[in-house]
């Protein structure tokens, strides 16, 4: 009978399938963002020193042999003008006619005398004459506009050599950020690392929850950008990063999960983008580094794994620990739930305490069962260590008055 009931009752529930959501920042911090119909794209060009350093390696090195042959070949074609105008290339056997330039017998002689020219190399077998005023001009500007050409060229290729996006690739971050009591509030929590045994200077760290809303007039803002407090106003964002460090958030009133249990967490749909900012200490030039932590990837009632052990003379950081976690008890409440009931438990300790001291229990064993009837109740309530706590001292205030009596 109890097999034939089994076998009509409905099943477990199944979780809804959660719709994978696409990442605006992803894992190694590239921005999932594409500029589409950009149609005043002249605003590129007025400041082409910074769109020849954001373009594509191969492009670069393109545009960097292009600057180089163009000029080359322009100012080789004027030099064969200029020999061919003056009738230099007819002349070549005659001994008595100056030429402009010497040696020079075709385009090819003027292209090389213009790469000679504009590097500086001057082999000798080809040199400009006194007897030519517009080849003393041309080589003027040839020289000038050279050396801009150099300047913006190389400019560019040192500029894009030495940016520091490449440190970033040894700033770290927890695969997993968590939810877990912190001095009996509940805290999320994400852990930074730097690889490198050169630190950065003056390191902050930021967080932003990117989640679509709509106002109460009905306007649907996608992506929303709201901050999360990770210490701004005590000073606990800017980091000393020597060692792995955990970067907490206090859910309190100002947070947006103020309201959410875990179940609401793990039902919501939101993206924790995470930004460590700071100076390389080698170079002195400023680093960016950021992560993203999706719903899935927030664990309740976890804590981190220390990472950090002191050995003969020396801190030792173990990074196979550094995205390991363990299970706590955590309550599965909102924080506000959490409050308010440390409040009401507050209250009733501030009203029962002093009748149950004027009743002067005779030994401190009565003393110490009230404590522990409040330790049980708050364990019914699993409501965490936080309110535990206001047993244990409500237990400690009574068993001094018991001892008293």
């Amino acid at each position: 009978m109890a097999q034939e009931n089994a076998a009509f009752s409905p099943g477990p529930e199944e979780p809804p399938r959660r719709r994978g959501r696409q990442r605006y920042v992803e894992k190694d911090g590239r921005c999932n963002v594409q500029q589409g119909n950009v149609r005043e794209t002249y605003r590129y060009l007025t400041d082409l020193f910074t769109t020849l350093v954001d373009l594509q390696w191969r492009l670069s090195l393109l545009f960097f042999v292009l600057a180089y042959a163009l000029t080359w070949l322009f100012f080789g074609a004027i030099w064969w003008l200029i020999a061919y105008g003056r009738g230099d290339l007819e002349h070549l056997e005659d001994t008595a006619w100056t030429p402009c330039v010497n040696n020079l017998n075709g385009f090819v002689a003027a292209f090389l005398f213009s790469i000679e020219t504009e590097t500086t190399i001057g082999y000798g077998h080809r040199v400009i004459t006194d007897q030519c005023p517009e080849g003393i001009v041309l080589l003027l500007l040839q020289a000038i506009l050279g050396s801009m050409v150099n300047a913006f060229m190389v400019g560019c290729m040192f500029v894009k050599i030495s940016q520091p996006n490449k440190r970033a690739a040894t700033l770290v971050f927890s695969s997993h950020a968590v939810v877990s009591l912190r001095d009996g509030r509940l805290c999320l929590m994400f852990r930074v690392g730097d690889l490198r045994s050169s630190h950065i200077v003056e390191a902050s760290i930021r967080a932003k929850l990117i989640r679509s809303r709509q106002t109460l007039e009905g306007e649907f803002i996608p992506l929303h950008q709201t901050d999360l407090s990770v210490g701004f106003d005590t000073g606990d964002d800017r980091l000393f990063l020597v060692s792995p460090l955990v970067i907490s958030h206090e859910i309190d009133a100002a947070s947006p999960f103020w309201e959410a249990s875990r179940r609401a967490l793990e039902r919501d749909d939101f993206e924790i983008v995470v930004i460590l900012e700071g100076m390389v200490e080698a170079t002195g030039m400023t680093c960016q580094a950021r992560s993203s932590y999706l719903v899935d990837e927030v664990l309740w009632g976890h804590r981190f794994t220390s990472v950090l052990t002191l050995e003969d003379g020396f801190y030792e950081v173990d990074y196979a620990s550094f995205h390991e976690t363990f299970e706590v008890p955590t309550p599965s409440c909102s924080a506000r739930e959490l409050a308010e009931a440390a409040a009401r438990l507050d209250a009733h300790l501030y009203w029962s305490i002093p009748s149950r001291l004027d009743e002067k229990f005779p030994g401190p064993a009565d003393a110490a069962g009230m404590g522990t009837v409040l330790w049980n109740h708050c364990s019914q309530q699993r409501l965490g260590g936080h309110i535990r706590r206001w047993g244990l001292q409500a237990e400690q205030k009574l068993r001094i008055s018991g001892g008293g009596d």
